[in-house]
């Protein structure tokens, strides 16, 4: 996969990296770093790829590299939330980190997603 498709450039380069593959029907979408207004473009564009893959049923954001997640940060999952749904496909947030399920738990947010303890079990059909 080119360097492109795997990190980006300038600032949030730094902070927050996000590689994305298909594994059995699933696009597996791994963000490592922090998920932060600076990293948030760089999450949309790989998750805008994701649901672009054809076959597909199912958008797994394989959460065991991330370890912060800012009110931006949780804006942008939600928004992939209704775009993977606008789309068809399931979303599953998988291995999530302490510090980003306490963002979920406290917004009330992990009420709207599926979440998984690892990611064969968010890969599962």
């Amino acid at each position: 996969m080119p360097r492109s498709a795997v990190e980006g450039t300038g600032p949030a380069a730094d902070r927050l990296t996000v590689e994305v593959r298909c594994q059995d029907r699933s696009v597996v979408v791994s963000p490592a770093g922090e998920l932060d207004h600076d990293g948030v473009g760089l999450l949309h564009e790989r998750l805008a790829h994701a649901l672009a893959q054809p076959g597909a049923d199912r958008l797994v954001l394989d959460c065991r590299r991330l370890f912060f997640c800012d009110s931006s940060g949780l804006n942008a999952l939600l928004t992939a939330r209704r775009e993977a749904e606008e789309a068809g496909l399931a979303l599953v947030l998988a291995e999530l980190q302490p510090a980003v399920a306490r963002v979920l738990e406290i917004t009330g947010a992990q009420a709207v997603f599926t979440i998984c303890p690892d990611l064969d079990s968010a890969v599962a059909r």
